[in-house]
């Protein structure tokens, strides 16, 4: 800065300002405690080596890296950013295996629906079928009534048993919908 204000790192520091000081374009005067908190996490010595060793273009990014390592530091003394880049990192897993569990519910919901829809298919075509009446014999009757209650077939008749073994086997699907 020259002559007129110091910046704030010769300001703390309590010394005469240069006009190549390697804190000036960073370290405003307006801005002591942005130094002051790097200063003293990672102290001045050290921080101005580290600018001097990179290409001017990098040094901005430098500073607010130390910036907010140098707050999170002041924050949490022991991990400092670390900290907090570890309780992201855990609510991201957190969150993923919420997400996880989810897409899992839709899929079985949508099974669901899908199992649903194909018996509601099939439940017409099963309706179609013509009840098989003897009026001289009433106990061989057999007669569908509904495609979620039970099939009664009394008929030894063979495609009406092929008919009610398969519900039979698919009664454990729906058992609170059979009724004996």
């Amino acid at each position: 800065m020259g002559g007129n204000s110091p910046c704030a790192s010769c300001k703390l520091l309590r010394r005469r300002c240069a006009k190549d000081c390697v804190f000036a374009p960073y370290f405003p005067s307006d801005d002591p405690h942005k130094f002051a908190i790097v200063h003293k996490v990672f102290g001045a010595s050290n921080v101005s080596k580290m600018l001097q060793e990179l290409p001017v273009q990098q040094r901005a990014d430098a500073v607010s890296s130390l910036v907010y390592e140098a707050n999170a530091r002041a924050r949490d003394p022991v991990y400092g950013c670390v900290g907090a880049i570890s309780y992201l990192q855990n609510q991201v897993c957190e969150l993923q295996m919420q997400l996880a569990v989810a897409q899992a519910e839709i899929l079985c919901i949508q099974m669901q629906q899908q199992e649903q829809q194909q018996q509601a298919a099939l439940a017409p075509s099963l309706l179609q079928l013509e009840p098989d009446i003897d009026d001289d014999d009433d106990d061989h009757k057999s007669y569908f009534l509904h495609p979620h209650h039970l099939l009664n077939f009394t008929s030894d008749n063979s495609s009406a048993n092929v008919i009610y073994d398969s519900f039979k086997k698919e009664s454990h699907l729906y058992p609170h919908d059979m009724v004996s």
